[in-house]
């Protein structure tokens, strides 16, 4: 049995050890504690920028602070990404990464102010859908086979647009002409809507656009798809073959936006936005939403997206050297 001077002693040795274990032992700061922004580097009404403003209305107060979305469009998304990269530690402004900012720009573009991995704290794939090949509702072709049959008897009289040089549906395009040896001339378009224009207009043979923005065309048949870029057939267009199907596999490739903060952020921080991310993703709301404009919600994390950051540069580094594409 312990004495009442050893009880006494034991007591007294646990509360001079009490402020070496507080200063051992920081405890995470509350988080958020001013509103977060969230930069969409694109402009309104794009891809990048609707899936933002769903998931921001999707959170609204669950994280008690308000989100402010931002749109800061410039240099195929590269000035917004510049924004966040310059944040460094900042746990209270985040972004919509993509393929455009952080997988073709850095490798497109002689000057980049960041570096696509090492400036970014990579967390969440947020959504894929792939780019469509179309014609228009009364051509025609009808089929990508019937296209590059028709480029190769005319070499150059083809054309193809897109909403600008360097931009993914350029890319794939260009995969196209390259895969299959043919001469597909590329005209860019200061975005996609004067692409979409000169293509029912019966100014360009086809063009090359992403889903969301030509789901509305195909509904009304003022434009016809021929083959999608990604390794599996869209839900919207389920009748719609991949190019790969068509008998083109070397013709694979996927628009892909995620979500990213500044590099240096706490852990703990990084970590709730990735639980954060993942439960919106799967929710009844959000997948509705994204189901109506062909965009499937992702489902890679902070490990496998910054893998995907990883793999995408180096291929499309590869395909820009390969078409001698510049970014003006």
């Amino acid at each position: 049995m312990l004495s009442r001077r050893h009880l006494l002693l034991a007591g007294t040795a646990a509360a001079a050890a009490l402020p070496s274990l507080a200063a051992g032992q920081t405890a995470a700061a509350p988080w958020p504690t001013k509103p977060i922004r969230w930069i969409v580097n694109f402009p309104p009404a794009g891809a990048a920028d609707i899936m933002s403003r769903a998931l921001a209305e999707y959170f609204g107060t669950r994280l008690g602070q308000p989100i402010v979305v931002e749109n800061k469009p410039g240099a195929g998304g590269m000035l917004g990404a510049d924004i966040v990269a310059k944040a460094r530690g900042d746990a209270h402004i985040v972004m919509i990464s993509s393929a455009a900012s952080h997988g073709i720009g850095p490798v497109l573009y002689k000057e980049v102010p960041y570096d696509p991995l090492a400036d970014f704290t990579h967390i969440h794939l947020v959504g894929t859908f792939p780019t469509v090949l179309a014609v228009n509702g009364t051509s025609p072709i009808a089929s990508v086979k019937e296209l590059i049959d028709m480029a190769r008897a005319k070499p150059g009289d083809v054309t193809y647009g897109s909403g600008g040089n360097g931009t993914m549906n350029h890319l794939v395009g260009q995969l196209l002409a390259l895969s299959t040896k043919s001469q597909l001339t590329h005209i860019p378009y200061r975005g996609s809507a004067p692409a979409m224009n000169d293509l029912l207009g019966g100014q360009i043979t086809a063009l090359m656009e992403s889903l969301p923005t030509a789901t509305g065309y195909f509904t009304s048949k003022r434009m016809k798809p021929l083959a999608v870029s990604e390794d599996q057939r869209a839900p919207t267009l389920p009748d719609v073959p991949t190019f790969r199907e068509a008998g083109f596999p070397e013709v694979v490739a996927t628009n892909w936006f995620g979500f990213s903060a500044p590099a240096g952020i706490p852990p703990e921080v990084a970590r709730r936005w990735e639980t954060e991310i993942a439960a919106a993703l799967q929710s009844a709301e959000i997948k509705e939403r994204f189901d109506k404009l062909g965009i499937r919600p992702g489902t890679l994390g902070v490990q496998g997206y910054t893998a995907l950051i990883a793999k995408e540069l180096p291929r499309w580094r590869e395909v820009i050297v390969a078409g001698n594409i510049r970014a003006d």
